[in-house]
Formats: C-alpha cells, structure tokens, sequence
C-alpha cells in the first residue's frame, strides 16, 4: 500500500489543491489526513469540505481541531475559526479519531500518547524511545512541529511528513509524505502571491504575520528548533 501524509493543512486551501493534485498524479492507495485540518486562514471551511469529500482518507485529530475544548476559549484564532465554520463541521473536527492504523503503519498527530508532544531532530534517542514503547506498529508517522523528519529508535521508524500549510523549513512550498515500502519526503510549491492576498483578505487576527512568515517566507528550522527544542 502506498499512503499519502497529509497533516498540518490550518486552512490553507491552495496548498493543499496542490498537493491533492500530485497525490492524484501519484495514484496511491489512501490519504491520511493527520491533523490540524482547519485552524487557520484564508479557507477553513472549504478546507474542510473538500477533506471530508476525498473518497479514500483517513482523517485524525490535531491538537488544533479540539475547538470544544475549554483551554482554547481565549484563542481569538478560534474564535474567527468558529464563526467560518457550521456546528456540523466544527463537531466532526473535534470527535476526529486520535489515531489510525494503515498497513503496518501507526498514524498520529504529535506522538503516540498525546497530540502536543515535540518530537524534533533535537529529541534524545532516550526520549523517543520512550515515547515508542509498547508501540507494535514499526513505523510511526506524525506532524505537529511542521518539519519534516526520519529517523530510526531501535527498530521503529518515526516520520514527521511536515506541514502543507505553513511549514518551518526555511524555503515556502507545501511539505507532505508518501508512504510505502520506504518514505518519500515531498515537497509542492504553489500559488503563494495569491494565497498571501487570500490570507490578508480573511479577517484573521493574525493574517499578516501569517501571510508573510508562513507563506510568503517560512520560518527556517534552526528558529524552530529554538523554540520547540526536543
């Protein structure tokens, strides 16, 4: 089976039309959808819709899709996400499956226990195979820092396939995986300018700086990795 990662979209429509659009190229077996589907601009709702359309996916739950939890309340973030999106679609984000099993391969948002966990290239092999233990799957894949990385604990593989929304790679572009007997790290450029316009145009409290460090440009991973650690 070959599976395409698709995780950390936070709204952010033309990129993943753009990934969709190699995955279809691709023609592989099923997507996973792997979290933080929606929360942020130019298109959340639209985000959603066209998720919840795709025949062949499998969707999980992020951190950022739990918009009934009360410790987000204060988000002005969700507050705007909120009102963009119905009671349907904002209940079939937060009762989301935390997990998913395809093929041998254990499908998480952050970490097998929970979906904030960091998991980075900074991570002790000590720490990592703790977070793995007990784990039958031998290859794990996540998210949630919005870099992508692979890297071997023993015998697990854990995979971080990266963000298509907004990445922290340094260089812009959609960033997603394929999974099959090996890993495939992908990357997807598309209409940024456009984007950025959508974006400022969205009402979000945070477009600006989303619009121009998230899309336009992307945080590089040595500033990411000093903000997250390991």
């Amino acid at each position: 089976m070959r599976a395409a990662a698709l995780y950390d979209i936070h709204g952010n429509l033309p990129a993943l039309e753009a990934v969709l659009a190699e995955v279809e190229r691709e023609g592989v077996d099923a997507i996973v959808v792997g979290g933080d589907i929606a929360a942020g601009p130019p298109q959340p709702r639209e985000v959603v819709e066209l998720v919840r359309s795709l025949p062949n996916a499998h969707c999980i739950r992020g951190n950022a899709d739990r918009v009934r939890d009360e410790q987000y309340r204060e988000d002005e973030g969700l507050a705007w996400l909120l009102e963009r999106l119905d009671e349907d679609q904002a209940e079939w984000l937060a009762t989301l499956p935390f997990s998913a099993v395809l093929d041998g391969t254990l499908y998480v948002h952050a970490a097998p226990q929970d979906d904030e966990t960091i998991v980075t290239e900074l991570t002790t092999d000590e720490k990592l195979a703790g977070l793995l233990d007990g784990v039958a799957e031998r290859r794990v894949v996540a998210g949630h820092t919005h870099m992508q990385l692979e890297r071997r604990v023993g015998e697990t593989l854990f995979v971080n396939a990266g963000s298509v929304g907004w990445p922290y790679e340094g260089v812009p572009g959609a960033r997603w995986a394929i999974l099959g007997e090996g890993v495939e790290l992908r990357s997807t450029d598309y209409d940024r300018v456009r984007t950025a316009e959508l974006i400022r145009a969205s009402g979000h409290p945070r477009a600006e700086e989303i619009a121009a460090e998230n899309v336009l440009e992307t945080p590089t991973r040595a500033e990411a990795l000093e903000v997250f650690g390991g």
